[in-house]
C-alpha cells in the first residue's frame, strides 16, 4: 500500500482544521496516510485544536512554533524535514480534499513512475456556503512531458493550479528542495515549474480533487493585481535564473512570459478607463510594469488602444467604450492570440 504524507500548515485557521484533517483521514481508501499539522504560532488557539486532533487519531502529529516563522519555513518543515511517504501533499488548513482524491492520485502515480506530480480540478467554494458536490469518477488522464507543460505555463504567464489538488512524488520534492522565502506570493507557481524541469506532469480529467475555500483571508484573493503581477514575474524569473540548464530555449520562454505579463498589465489599465475606475486603479504603475517586463510594449496595439483611452479621458470613456472596444481593443486581442498561439492545447 502506497503512503502519503500530508502537511497542513496553519496560522489562525483553527476553526477550519477539523474539516481539513478529516478530509484526509476519512474516505481515502487504499492509502496509508499520515498528517502533520504545523501551527505557526497562531494566537487563535489553533494549536489546541491541532493537539486534540492528534489525541483523537494516532495518524496525526503536531508541531507548534513558539515564534512565527512565516509560510515558507512552515511548509519546508513539513515537506522536507518530516514527509517520508511515497507521496506528499501540502494542504492549507482552510482547504479540503474530496473523497477518494488521494486514492485516485496514488493509483495514477503508481502506474506512471515518470510523472513527478499529478493534479486535477479544484472546486472553489465560498466561506459560509455548503460544499458543492464533487465528481469522484476519473474520466481520463493526461501525461505531459515536463518541458511541454513548462512551455504552456510560460506562454500563459499564470498558474493553472491552486495547490490542494496536487500530489507530488516525495523523492522529487526532496530533490528540488523547498519553498523560496523570497517568493512570497507565487511560491507555488515557482515550485510546480521546478518539478516539471525534472519530471513529467499528470492530470486527472473529469474529477474534482480538492475544495479550495474562497474568503477574504486567502493570500491569492486578497492581493491586488499589481502585487500579483510582480509576484508572478519574480517566480518565473527565479526559474529562468536557477533552472536555465534544465529548460528548453530559456530565452524564448523569457520573452513569452514577459510579453504576456506586459499585455496583462496594459489590459488592466485599459479596462480601468472603460469602467470609469482610473482613480481606484494604479494605471501609471501598471504601464510602468508593462514596459519593465517588455521594452517593446509601445509597439503593442493594446498600448495604442490605451493611449486613445487616455486621450478621450476617464469621464467620457465609459460611454464610448463599446465603440472603442470593438474598433481597437479587438485588434489588440487578435494580436494577443496570434502571439500566443503556441500555448493552445498545452496543459489544462
Amino acid at each position: 500500500m502506497s503512503s502519503v504524507s500530508v502537511v497542513i500548515p496553519c496560522y489562525n485557521y483553527g476553526r477550519f482544521l477539523p474539516e481539513a484533517a478529516r478530509s484526509v483521514l476519512d474516505n481515502q481508501p487504499g492509502v496509508d496516510v499520515r498528517v502533520l499539522i504545523v501551527d505557526d504560532a497562531s494566537p487563535d488557539g489553533s494549536a489546541d485544536v491541532a493537539k486534540q486532533l492528534a489525541a483523537d487519531d494516532p495518524r496525526v502529529q503536531v508541531n507548534v512554533h513558539a515564534v512565527n516563522q512565516g509560510p515558507a519555513a512552515t511548509y519546508n518543515e513539513g515537506i522536507l524535514d518530516w514527509a517520508d511517504g511515497d507521496y506528499t501533499v501540502l494542504l492549507s488548513a482552510d482547504d479540503q480534499l474530496t473523497p477518494g482524491a488521494l486514492t485516485r492520485s496514488v493509483e495514477f502515480l503508481d502506474a506512471h513512475p515518470n510523472v513527478g506530480f499529478v493534479y486535477g480540478h479544484p472546486l472553489h467554494f465560498r466561506q459560509g456556503e455548503p460544499l458543492p458536490a464533487a465528481r469522484t469518477v476519473v474520466r481520463g488522464s493526461s501525461v505531459w512531458p515536463g518541458q511541454r507543460w513548462i512551455k504552456g505555463r510560460f506562454h500563459d504567464g499564470k498558474s493553472v493550479i491552486t495547490c490542494p489538488e496536487v500530489v507530488v512524488r516525495t523523492s522529487l520534492q526532496k530533490e528540488v528542495g523547498g519553498y523560496d522565502p523570497q517568493i512570497y506570493h507565487a511560491g507555488d507557481t515557482e515550485m510546480w515549474l521546478r518539478f516539471a524541469t525534472r519530471a513529467d506532469v499528470g492530470y486527472l480529467r473529469g474529477v474534482d480533487q480538492a475544495y479550495y475555500r474562497m474568503h477574504g483571508d486567502n493570500m491569492s484573493v486578497s492581493r491586488p493585481l499589481l502585487v500579483d503581477l510582480h509576484a508572478r514575474k519574480l517566480a518565473y524569473e527565479s526559474v529562468l535564473d536557477h533552472c536555465a540548464d534544465r529548460l528548453q530555449d530559456p530565452a524564448k520562454l523569457s520573452d513569452a512570459v514577459h510579453r504576456v505579463l506586459s499585455w496583462e498589465a496594459l489590459w488592466a489599465a485599459a479596462r480601468a478607463y472603460d469602467r470609469g475606475r482610473t482613480e481606484q486603479t494604479p494605471v501609471d504603475e501598471l504601464v510602468a510594469f508593462a514596459f519593465e517586463c517588455w521594452p517593446e510594449t509601445g509597439k503593442m496595439p493594446l498600448y495604442r488602444a490605451l493611449r486613445l483611452r487616455q486621450h478621450i479621458g476617464p469621464k467620457m470613456m465609459p460611454y464610448l467604450q463599446p465603440l472603442i472596444l470593438s474598433a481597437v481593443a479587438r485588434k489588440a486581442q487578435n494580436w494577443w492570440w496570434w502571439q500566443s498561439w503556441e500555448r493552445r492545447g498545452v496543459g489544462a
